[in-house]
């Protein structure tokens, strides 16, 4: 998990390995390209499963997709510290207090085999 820092949008929280999709590219190959830009590792995209979709309402809509890899090459390194204080692995039950509510949430829904939910919205 990496603490993020000076983005503007829950500083000082853990998140994933996370980001957004660049015009001319899948989900699998955004997140693969994520992966080494924040934390050195390679992914192969054809080797990511979706393990959850999250159709959240925090900072605005949006659609949060979360892929497991098969495999990965490298070990973890902070390649954004202007972004990210802290990179650390933690055990899955014992996640930092501090882990940002949606990603909390997600994490908890595919250990539960959970594939879809919705975050952030009023009941009505």
């Amino acid at each position: 998990m990496l603490r993020r820092f000076n983005t503007g949008y829950e500083d000082g929280n853990y998140s994933l390995v996370a980001g957004h999709v660049d015009g001319g590219e899948t989900f699998r190959e955004a997140m693969a390209r994520e992966a080494y830009e924040e934390a050195g590792l390679r992914l192969e995209a054809e080797r990511l499963n979706l393990v959850h979709c999250m159709h959240r309402n925090s900072d605005e809509e949006r659609l949060s997709l979360f892929l497991e890899p098969q495999e990965w090459r490298g070990e973890p390194v902070n390649r954004e510290p202007h972004l990210c204080d802290d990179l650390s692995w933690f055990p899955i039950h014992q996640r930092p207090a501090n882990t940002i509510a949606y990603i909390e949430t997600a994490i908890d829904l595919v250990l539960d085999g959970r594939p879809y939910s919705e975050f952030g919205w009023s009941e009505d």
